[in-house]
């Protein structure tokens, strides 16, 4: 087990007594709440000294509302949440700076994620205006958060390109076809995205995108293998995308797997890994 502490650079928690998250009534085993009282207890024996929080898909008219309480939380229950990656709907493009400029003025905003899996569109992102939205978070020195999964890897590839000066994070590993086995194109178009040298890539929910009874570590290693292959230790960073992962595997086993899916790297890479490289993207 990992034995320094960790950056978390991807954390949810939601109150479904406070808010409505529209995408949980799709979930039933995750539509309570999560708090951090539960995230405490999910970490087990583990140390974490940074805490991102990742946007819930909280009903968008209370997205504002969901960052004035992570806020809070930050201030006045646990100031190891260091960052908040917000929602913000950027495919109004231009028409979507003033809700930009309102998020800058916290301090704790690194960055947004604005969710391509979920739209029906698989070109969505290729849109004039979401590629405007997104190129304005240059000015106020945030990050992208990219969540597809496998059929999006193309279209991410041929997005990202043309918003180079933007420093952006793959969610998930892209989220492979683990559980039905399929690799390509997913592979080559990791590569592809790879190649991108602002492109990064968050090691996290491994096991959620296999068979959450019967996966095994064989059943993921392929994937993780070729995302060190591409994205190295210089752009990678582990990620506990909690509760979620917890569908397929605790918190602890998580880490566990990872650290034997790189078992023979250095203590420097371990570091990077599991601490530096998601402090330094974020700039916590």
């Amino acid at each position: 087990m990992i034995d320094f502490p960790i950056t978390d650079a991807h954390l949810h928690v939601w109150d479904v007594d406070r808010w409505y998250y529209p995408w949980l009534d799709d979930v039933p085993v995750l539509k309570k709440s999560y708090l951090l009282k539960d995230y405490y207890q999910a970490l087990g024996p583990l140390k974490v000294d940074n805490m991102v929080f990742v946007q819930c898909e909280v009903d968008p008219t209370d997205y504002k509302q969901e960052v004035a309480w992570i806020t809070k939380l930050a201030r006045n229950e646990d100031d190891r949440i260091k960052g908040i990656v917000a929602w913000c709907p950027l495919e109004k493009g231009e028409r979507a700076r003033a809700e930009l400029e309102e998020l800058s003025r916290n301090r704790l905003v690194k960055g947004i994620r604005r969710i391509i899996q979920f739209e029906p569109d698989l070109n969505f992102c290729l849109q004039p205006d979401f590629i405007a939205g997104v190129r304005m978070l240059r000015e106020f020195g945030m990050t992208f958060d990219i969540c597809i999964d496998y059929r999006h890897t193309r279209v991410a590839r041929q997005f990202a390109a043309q918003i180079p000066d933007v420093p952006m994070v793959i969610d998930h590993i892209g989220k492979p076809d683990i559980k039905g086995g399929g690799v390509d194109p997913w592979r080559s178009e990791m590569k592809e995205l790879a190649a991108l040298p602002h492109i990064h890539c968050k090691v996290s929910s491994l096991a959620t995108e296999a068979d959450h009874e019967k996966w095994t570590i064989d059943d993921i290693r392929p994937y993780v293998d070729h995302i060190f292959e591409c994205f190295g230790f210089e752009r990678t960073f582990f990620a506990g995308d909690w509760p979620v992962s917890g569908m397929a595997a605790t918190y602890p086993t998580c880490v566990e797997t990872l650290e034997k899916l790189v078992e023979g790297c250095s203590q420097d890479e371990l570091h990077k890994l599991f601490h530096d490289n998601a402090e330094k993207f974020y700039s916590l």
